[in-house]
């Protein structure tokens, strides 16, 4: 009996030992069931956490992966499921004849006889996990003490198990958070020259990266002025070949006696003026991306020298018969109907089928209009730097004039707008009347609130500007009325009257001052 109370004197010398000199949760865990099996010859011992209504195995003796991976309970299912539901304790003296033990981690033996104990791990009244053994039966052994060393560990190690829970949940949460991010974002990082987040953009991302690591020919759709070039070089700079050259021809730009040459290169001699050898946009790009805009502009001859291209990797400069095998990538874009200038005979089909391998299409600016201010704060500031200016924000007025326009020019058209509203600014703020008069006038934008056949004269100009003013001076104000006469100059009486005329609610800017 006396050798029984100081081996267990031993073994919690032990486990304080170890509480107090292993930082990591899970590895002092281990080291306990290490020090029961070492100094008790306790086998297969098991720590499990709850989460939720499962308990899974944090820690283990004995066990190999595969049998900790098996090892899960629902609470109340089999000994341990009902230790973790009841908060008491349970002692099966031969497990091959208790019909509830489960055995799920299938590493007992089919034959001798093995003991099972499994005593709950309490933290704060919360049965948080349970703490378990295998005992082989032996004449001389003592199950009640073996119940009782456990009760004592598990009392023991109950925070090192509340913070190993702590640890998982906080995991988790992250995890989760992340997976949220992730899905908020389209389950992919928006690329660094882009700005947008709707959920249009947020398919041209995805899409991006399924394609960026490949070598496949991608061919990109959309209006003018939707950013076709910048998903090019998103396409590039996330490939491997983003150290490599990245060339631009618009074939749109080249006339068709230029653009084989262009494309090519040529031998001296080849034509007038041609008067030394010059290599290719194709060739410049070796190794790295050939980007060709508006490529439905090329003429037939020259879609056949692309089509072989595309075929065989190889060129021939213009003059030569000499085959060059060239390692590039094609990217190609287009504004226009290719579907409609096959039908034309003006674009042939098996070259459209090269190209469409990984077709992209980019959304039109009025299609994105979440994306809109977005992009209009990134050129606000992008244009401050440029020229020197403070321009602070853009007024509320303006806002809504930028977000009612239809964007016949798209993102091109923003930027041109901002950049000249940079320009016009008076003071630290962007106003309805810095923008051009195309956003200004309801005819010319398609989103006119007053009858059609009315026209945007001087008298709706000047109405338009006397409640920008009045806004303004409301939202820096605090939805103040008087204040606001003050700060224009005006009675109280004439500004009610004008708040009136033009359906003003200056309740709406009590909580907005700026």
């Amino acid at each position: 009996m006396l050798d029984r109370s100081k081996i267990e004197i031993a073994v919690l010398n032990q486990i304080s030992h170890t509480l107090v000199h292993e930082h990591n949760v899970s590895e002092l865990l281990r080291n306990v069931l290490n020090i029961l099996h070492r100094e008790m010859g306790l086998i297969r011992g098991t720590i499990t956490l709850r989460q939720g209504d499962t308990l899974f195995i944090e820690a283990s003796n004995g066990l190999t992966l595969d049998e900790i991976n098996r090892g899960k309970y629902m609470v109340g299912e089999g000994i341990t499921g009902k230790v973790a539901k009841t908060g008491r304790a349970a002692v099966i003296p031969d497990i091959s004849r208790e019909p509830e033990f489960l055995g799920r981690t299938q590493a007992r033996p089919r034959k001798g006889h093995i003991a099972f104990i499994c005593v709950p791990v309490i933290h704060l009244d919360n049965v948080i996990g349970t703490l378990s053994i295998d005992r082989e039966t032996a004449p001389h052994g003592n199950l009640e003490q073996d119940l009782q060393l456990l009760e004592t560990v598990a009392n023991i190690i109950a925070e090192a198990v509340a913070s190993c829970l702590e640890q998982h949940e906080e995991r988790r949460q992250l995890l989760e958070e992340n997976m949220r991010l992730r899905e908020e974002l389209g389950a992919t990082l928006r690329p660094s020259n882009i700005i947008g987040n709707c959920n249009a953009m947020r398919a041209v991302y995805k899409m991006i990266s399924q394609v960026a690591a490949s070598t496949a020919t991608v061919l990109i759709r959309g209006a003018s002025g939707t950013g076709k070039e910048l998903v090019a070089r998103a396409i590039q700079m996330s490939s491997s070949r983003n150290t490599k050259p990245f060339i631009a021809v618009n074939c749109a730009a080249l006339p068709d006696s230029l653009i084989e040459s262009e494309l090519f290169g040529y031998e001296k001699g080849a034509f007038t003026g041609a008067v030394a050898r010059r290599i290719g946009r194709v060739e410049a790009a070796e190794g790295g991306t050939l980007f060709l805009d508006e490529i439905g502009d090329l003429s037939i001859n020259v879609q056949v020298k692309l089509l072989r291209f595309l075929q065989e990797r190889t060129i021939s400069r213009v003059g030569s018969n000499e085959e060059i095998k060239v390692d590039v990538r094609l990217l190609a874009a287009t504004s226009r109907d290719l579907e409609k200038l096959m039908e034309e005979g003006r674009f042939r089909e098996d070259l459209y089928y090269r190209l469409n391998v990984f077709p992209i299409q980019l959304p039109s600016l009025h299609k994105r209009a979440s994306d809109i201010i977005l992009l209009a704060d990134h050129f606000l500031g992008k244009y401050n730097r440029m020229h020197g200016k403070n321009i602070a924000r853009i007024s509320t007025p303006a806002i809504n004039m930028l977000m009612s326009y239809h964007w016949p020019g798209n993102v091109r058209e923003l930027e041109n707008c901002i950049e000249r509203a940079v320009l016009t600014a008076s003071d630290t703020v962007i106003h309805g009347y810095d923008l051009p008069p195309s956003l200004q006038t309801g005819e010319a934008s398609g989103t006119a609130v007053i009858h059609p056949d009315a026209k945007a004269d001087f008298k709706t100009l000047v109405k338009s500007f006397e409640r920008e003013l009045i806004v303004e001076s409301l939202k820096a104000n605090g939805g103040n009325v008087a204040a606001a006469a003050r700060q224009l100059g005006l009675s109280e009486r004439i500004i009610h009257y004008a708040i009136r005329k033009l359906g003003i609610t200056p309740e709406w800017y009590r909580a907005k001052k700026d």
